[in-house]
């Protein structure tokens, strides 16, 4: 009975988190679409899908995780996890230092606090 609670309680919380992943994807997804330039669509790139990936994975180890032998899926899921938060940032900075070394044009409607 305790079993079948817990079970049924993970599976809602893995729902949640799959959902919550889904959103912040999504998100991120318009965000790149609708953005007027290469800074802004960087931004909208790397914390949603960032945040995304984090409850996704979150979901996969909260399901698949309460299964026989799911020690194997929560420490791949969290090696994951690590190497996206190092990578994801660090790609977008490189990015956009590079599309800012290439003088790529930014929206006009960004202040820049270096003219003055």
């Amino acid at each position: 009975m305790i079993a079948t609670t817990t079970h049924a309680l993970l599976d809602a919380l893995a729902a949640i988190c799959l959902l919550v992943g889904l959103a912040f994807t999504l998100i991120g997804a318009v965000g790149i679409i609708r953005m007027p330039d290469i800074y802004h669509r960087l931004h909208a790139a790397s914390k949603p899908s960032t945040l995304g990936l984090l409850c996704l994975l979150l979901g996969a180890m909260l399901h698949l995780g309460q299964f026989d032998g799911g020690v194997p899926v929560v420490i791949k899921s969290i090696i994951a996890l690590i190497f996206a938060f190092v990578a994801l940032p660090t790609g977008s900075h490189i990015l956009a230092k590079a599309a800012y070394a290439s003088h790529d044009p930014q929206y006009p409607g960004t202040k820049d606090e270096h003219a003055s």
